[in-house]
């Protein structure tokens, strides 16, 4: 029998605040035409920003030593690092994923810290054996 495979959203639903002025002006900018609803301002607004700053992004994960993008924790690698008496310490921007084969008594053993300045996707079991080496 197949195994059904639950597929996980390519972004992070955020809140926010705005003033009603600010509202106002986005949706005027909407029902001018010059973007399709609040959200295509919103994440149009957010990329230009972050265009504007990527130099220092940039450094930053130079300096902090992160790993940019999707970091996909497997099973081997974890017991590689028991083998070698070794504890991974996970800095991720992005999307930190953990395979769901991975029980949490070698996650505890395997993994020192875990950062991840974006989403981590994990079982909850998972995610409760680390909680206290996630920041």
């Amino acid at each position: 029998m197949a195994r059904a495979v639950t597929r996980q959203p390519d972004n992070e639903k955020i809140t926010i605040n705005l003033g009603h002025v600010d509202l106002g002006r986005i949706d005027l900018l909407v029902q001018e035409g010059f973007y399709g609803n609040r959200s295509d301002f919103i994440r149009t607004a957010i990329r230009n920003q972050l265009t504007a700053e990527a130099d220092a992004v940039s450094r930053s994960i130079e300096r902090h030593t992160l790993e940019l993008g999707l970091r996909d924790v497997t099973r081997g690698e974890l017991e590689a690092a028991v083998a070698a008496g070794e504890k991974l310490h996970i800095k991720v921007v992005g999307l930190a994923r953990i395979a769901p084969d991975i029980s949490p008594d070698l996650a505890r053993a395997a993994i020192g810290s875990l950062t991840v300045l974006g989403a981590l996707q994990a079982p909850p079991a998972i995610k409760a054996a680390l909680k206290d080496r996630i920041t």
